[in-house]
């Protein structure tokens, strides 16, 4: 809700190494500002988080089209409005959306209504890695881009991450922009000049650090009586 904040973080992003910016704005002069501090070779998004009606957000698209936006992200209330996000497609701005998807079917249902450009499934919340690799197959059949959609930091990170590692097309992989005090899973959540390694080990690749659970655990309540 800030131009100059979402000018300010959005240029400390790019001079971070992040090559695509996500934003969480509804107004076009944030989207602007952040368009104007990176440039026009940043990848710019922006994830609206569901707030407009079919006609506002067929408005609000137009009105970002200058701001040459890589995606706009669930334009639309409620999200399960299929045929209303094919309708805003037809503004001339790529749409993304699937976070709030619940697995193979929602998906089809989505691409059957033609309502994306891009598909965002959530590991956690389509059944896991399993569901996933189904839901990147029908995407694929659909001829629709895929880009796991991954606001987490737990085990949820981990597996959007070897989600995307094997993806051909190298999709980006979504990390929230925060500076972590300590992560059970560090390094593998801190990214590097924009990029991050994919742990190597079995299962997730990497268990947590149970010494450091352990020193931020809270201490047990004292109960009188």
């Amino acid at each position: 809700g800030r131009p100059d904040a979402v000018a300010r973080n959005a240029a400390a992003a790019a001079a971070q190494g992040y090559g695509a910016i996500k934003l969480h704005e509804i107004g076009v002069a944030e989207v602007q500002a952040a368009r104007d501090a990176v440039g026009p070779d940043v990848l710019l998004m922006n994830d609206a988080n569901c707030p407009w009606s079919v006609t506002e957000a067929l408005e609000m698209a137009a009105a970002l089209r200058p701001c040459g936006l890589h995606w706009l992200e669930e334009p639309v209330w409620p999200p399960e409005d299929f045929q209303g996000l094919a309708r805003v497609r037809t503004a001339g701005v790529p749409i993304a959306a699937g976070e709030n998807a619940g697995g193979l079917l929602d998906f089809k249902r989505i691409f059957e209504a033609g309502a994306v450009d891009v598909a965002q499934p959530s590991v956690t919340k389509v059944g896991g890695i399993t569901e996933m690799r189904k839901i990147i197959a029908l995407a694929e059949a659909y001829g629709v881009r895929l880009v796991p959609h991954c606001a987490y930091f737990g085990p949820g990170f981990l597996a959007s991450l070897h989600i995307a590692a094997t993806m051909p097309d190298q999709p980006p992989l979504e990390r929230l922009f925060v500076d972590l005090d300590a992560s059970p899973f560090s390094p593998w959540t801190e990214a590097a000049n924009g990029r991050l390694l994919v742990p190597p080990g079995p299962g997730l690749g990497c268990d947590p650090d149970v010494a450091l659970v352990q020193r931020f655990q809270a201490a047990p309540a004292t109960v009188t009586r």
